[in-house]
C-alpha cells in the first residue's frame, strides 16, 4: 500500500503546499510516509484535474489517497462524483482525511477481520459521500452569494 497524498487549491494564488507538512506529520503519527504528492491550483468543483487523474493513473489497487479535508478531493456535481467515485473503487483506492476519523482504519495494519473491514469500508463510504455532498454545496451557497 502507498499513501498517495493530493494537495489542491481552488486558484493561482493560493499555496495548494500549504497543507504538505501537516499531510506528513499526519502519516508519520500513524506510522506510514508519503510516497508521493499530487499538488495542484484547480477548481474542486471540476473532475478533469490533471494531477488528480495522474494520481488516479499512478495508483496500484488498494493505495491510499490522503487529504487534509475531502473537499479539497470533490466540491463536484452529482454525475461528476459518481464519475469519480467509480474511478476510484475500480482500483479500490481507499480515502483518508484528517477530518474523517474513521477513514484512519485505512492506515492500520492488515490485522482487522474481513467484516470489520466491511462496516468501516460502508461508514467510510456514507461519510465520504455527505462530506463531498456539503462540500458541494458550500461551492454553490458561495457562488451565489458572490452573484
Amino acid at each position: 500500500m502507498f499513501i498517495r497524498a493530493y494537495l489542491r487549491a481552488s486558484t493561482k494564488e493560493q499555496d495548494a503546499k500549504r497543507a504538505k507538512s501537516e499531510l506528513i506529520a499526519f502519516a508519520n503519527d500513524h506510522g506510514h510516509k508519503i510516497a508521493a504528492f499530487y499538488v495542484e491550483n484547480e477548481s474542486g468543483a471540476i473532475l478533469a484535474r490533471p494531477k488528480l487523474m495522474q494520481l488516479i493513473e499512478d495508483a496500484h489497487k488498494g493505495d491510499v489517497i490522503l487529504v487534509e479535508q475531502i473537499d479539497r478531493l470533490a466540491r463536484l456535481n452529482q454525475a461528476d462524483w459518481d464519475t469519480l467515485k467509480r474511478m476510484l473503487s475500480e482500483k479500490k483506492l481507499s480515502i483518508v482525511s484528517k477530518e474523517l476519523p474513521t477513514s484512519y482504519m485505512a492506515l492500520q495494519s492488515e490485522s482487522s477481520t474481513e467484516f470489520m473491514s466491511s462496516v468501516l469500508q460502508a461508514i467510510n463510504s456514507m461519510m465520504l459521500y455527505m462530506l463531498a455532498a456539503i462540500a458541494r454545496k458550500d461551492y454553490e451557497d458561495r457562488r451565489n452569494r458572490q452573484m
